[in-house]
């Protein structure tokens, strides 16, 4: 991995019949624990995506796309950003092939996370080895 990795947030849905990813990221001064809780840094990402996303619904509903792997995180060196990751965006929005795309983004990653949250709970990161 690059000494500077990049976090990604990226949210899979659909919405007016046709599948979207869009992604919200930041450099990172160092990798983030690939087993472990990507921190605040991640949360604060996730929640400008969700912003995002949710002003978009102003335009036609949206749907998850993936259930519980609909939003997630990961780390990627910052060469995939312009090579590699713009490739899998276009593969999955034309196939729907959510089990290509996150093993295709697990051998990519440096860690890999869905986010999700227990009702009432607080958002956890859960590994997705």
């Amino acid at each position: 991995m690059a000494e500077a990795p990049y976090l990604i947030i990226l949210a899979l849905l659909e919405q007016g019949g046709q599948r979207a990813m869009p992604l919200q990221g930041l450099s990172l001064r160092e990798p983030l624990p690939p087993a472990g809780d990507p921190g605040e840094v991640a949360r604060a990402q996730a929640l400008e995506l969700l912003l995002r996303v949710w002003q978009r619904s102003a335009a036609a509903p949206l749907r998850q796309a993936a259930g519980d792997q609909s939003l997630l995180v990961l780390t990627v060196p910052i060469d995939a950003l312009q090579e590699q990751l713009p490739a899998l965006k276009a593969r999955w929005i034309a196939t729907g092939d959510t089990t290509a795309l996150v093993e295709e983004l697990r051998a990519l990653a440096g860690g890999l996370w869905s986010l999700g949250m227990e009702p009432r709970g607080p958002l956890r990161f859960l590994p997705l080895a």
